[in-house]
């Protein structure tokens, strides 16, 4: 069935009509290559309204039609949402948001170049792809103006794929008849009028004059800094509009004075009057190729009433099964269920300051568990609400905004300046998490991404022994050590030296856990840090012999495995021992930590003792037996 393209569709949008969505032609196709201010292709298409015909730009949210064929030479589309600006004197026009209509048409009408008065480059356009524009439009140039009135409407959908309508009947357009804004020659034709807010989506450097309403959904604290320019601050804050368009301000200097005071996450402002940069991908994490840089000419104005329309978070969740694969460094959004919290540590960094650090545990459906690291202020505020909450056996759902991944030893999510956790948050994909940790998936075994892969490449979790196979297999005698997995049961714990006095002082990033002694002024001396303390701290050095089915043998626990083992502190069997001399109630505990079975991950390897070499085994993690998928792992024997 032909299609009746709009009629004098490029001369209205020329003179300024936003809202006439009209139906044109493709008639060419042409990609933009890279640029150094550029990270993503760009798209300039040949448009018709079967008379006039005019290069348009096309906005990188709209690539993949291009590239997966939606839009090809010869296609009918309608331009939902679009602008046209002035470049150096000529006009282009930005194509914002589109559907197909027709995938493909032959060339309707003899359409000539818009506005060109060369005799050569008005010649008809016989065919598509044959029309060569006489003075190729470079985007890459530095001044841009807008043309008068020129934003688009609100509603842009940078998440929504056009589909294909064969089925659509466009009605033919009347010749279009400009506004009387548009007949006069006032202020509006000045330039001088306000600027049309429009979706963060659109925003490009080539614009003059531009507006957006957005949320402020993250606020980075001011940071200083000195370089060969002298001393400076700066901080940023990102944007959210309705339409899902995400961007990043940044401000420096005395610009920081400005406008740090008056922004506020949760926030709606109206910004205008900023340039736009590259974004640098090092630091901003946000899809976006551009980010806001604030001057002192810019404006940030509160817009008082609640805008409803503008969500106040955007996420994309990826499960934690994926994170497994996801690269080093990658900034992600995750949640999950808060299935413990370890308590916060302090840690030294490098430039001598102190910070803080806690472990939690996150488990979601796709069967997988993954350690999250809070740093920071992350660890007082909100990660003493979770253990408080873990504690009390409610287990919180967390939904943590622009998690950054780390690939060491497995693979985990730490906190960075610019990360957002939110606690029992309400929105589908929490409560759908609730339900499910509530009804079932409290007691699925989930299988922890973190802590995976030991050093040499090896994974504790794929090599299962017996205890007998250690011996008759020679591990641990070759060069590297071996690391393998056991399920045991614990038959005989030595009493007599099971813990030690160790130093608390710090070396860099990590406590020293030498051991200490007595000096003559009754404080701990540290033959390592050469310091004496009034305090020693008691780590656990358990000998512990572990048996199966084929056989026992001898085993070491250090500090948290000996706690997961005998289930209270080092400290607490010490003192009942030694100082309270309660020798009954020590026994006790001690007895009622035997012949538990657990999943012990251990270490092996030969190490020299004087003359003599042994076999050293040490337990490196401790886990409870999963009943469930034990089973499930012993079935699997028996089909192989």
């Amino acid at each position: 069935m032909p299609v009746s393209l709009t009629p004098n569709a490029i001369k209205a949008i020329n003179a300024g009509d936003v809202n006439l969505k009209p139906l044109l032609q493709v008639l060419d196709i042409k990609m933009i290559g890279r640029s150094q201010e550029r990270s993503q292709e760009r798209y300039r298409f040949l448009i018709s309204d079967g008379v006039s015909a005019q290069h348009a730009m096309v906005a990188v949210q709209l690539n993949d039609r291009v590239k997966s064929g939606q839009v090809d030479k010869g296609s009918i589309v309608q331009l939902i949402d679009y602008i046209c600006s002035d470049v150096k004197g000529r006009k282009v026009i930005v194509v914002l948001n589109m559907e197909t209509v027709v995938p493909h048409s032959e060339t309707v009408g003899n359409p000539t170049i818009f506005g060109e008065t060369d005799t050569e480059t008005q010649k008809t356009l016989s065919a598509a792809g044959n029309i060569q524009p006489p003075n190729r439009v470079g985007f890459n140039e530095p001044t841009v103006q807008h043309s008068v009135n020129k934003a688009p409407p609100r509603g842009i959908n940078i998440h929504n794929p056009a589909n294909s309508t064969s089925s659509f009947r466009p009605s033919v357009q009347p010749s279009y008849q400009p506004p009387a804004s548009y007949r006069n020659h006032g202020p509006i034709m000045k330039n001088e009028a306000p600027a049309r807010v429009i979706p963060i989506a659109a925003l490009n450097p080539y614009q003059g004059r531009w507006a957006i309403k957005a949320r402020v959904t993250a606020k980075g604290d001011i940071r200083r800094y000195n370089n060969a320019k002298g001393d400076g601050k700066v901080f940023s804050f990102d944007l959210l509009d309705s339409d899902g368009g995400e961007i990043r301000v940044t401000c420096f200097n005395a610009v920081v004075d400005r406008f740090y005071d008056v922004t506020e996450v949760g926030k709606v402002y109206l910004i205008s009057k900023g340039s736009l940069k590259p974004a640098q991908k090092n630091f901003n994490h946000l899809k976006n190729e551009w980010e806001i840089f604030l001057e002192s000419t810019s404006n940030v104005e509160l817009c008082p009433d609640e805008d409803g329309s503008i969500p106040r978070q955007q996420f994309s969740f990826r499960p934690i099964g994926e994170i497994e694969n996801a690269e080093n460094n990658t900034i992600l959004d995750v949640i999950g269920v808060v299935t413990s919290v370890n308590p916060s540590v302090p840690i030294l960094r490098k430039n001598g300051m102190e910070t803080h650090r806690r472990i939690l545990n996150l488990k979601d459906e796709s069967g997988k568990a993954v350690e999250v690291t809070l740093w920071g202020e992350f660890c007082n505020r909100d990660g003493r609400q979770l253990e408080e909450m873990v504690d009390s056996a409610s287990h919180p759902v967390l939904a943590i905004k622009a998690g950054k991944v780390s690939d060491f030893s497995g693979k985990s999510v730490g906190t960075i300046s610019s990360t957002q956790l939110f606690i029992n948050p309400d929105f589908p994909e929490a409560h759908k998490l609730r339900n499910w940790f509530d009804h079932g998936g409290k007691d699925t075994a989930s299988f922890s991404i973190s802590r995976d892969t030991m050093p040499g490449g090896s994974s504790r979790n794929e090599i299962r022994k017996s205890v007998s196979q250690i011996k008759e297999e020679g591990l641990g005698r070759s060069e590297k050590p071996d690391w393998i997995t056991v399920k045991a049961t614990v038959s005989f714990i030595k009493t007599d030296s099971f813990c030690y006095t160790a130093c608390p002082l710090m070396i860099g990033d990590k406590q020293c856990n030498k051991k200490v002694t007595r000096s003559g002024t009754n404080r701990w001396l540290c033959d390592r840090c050469n310091q004496e303390s009034d305090e020693c701290d008691y780590r656990y050095l358990l000998q512990v012999q572990i048996q199966d089915h084929t056989g026992l043998t001898w085993v070491t626990a250090f500090q948290e495995t000996g706690e997961e083992i005998m289930g209270c502190p080092a400290k607490k069997l010490y003192a009942l021992k030694y100082e309270l001399e309660k020798e009954e109630e020590f026994a006790e505990i001690v007895r009622d930590r035997l012949f538990h079975q657990y999943m012990l991950k251990l270490k092996i390897k030969e190490e020299s003792y004087g003359d003599e070499q042994r076999v050293k085994m040490t337990v490196v993690k401790v886990d409870a037996v999963n009943y469930r998928s034990e089973s499930k792992f012993l079935l699997d024997l028996l089909v192989r």
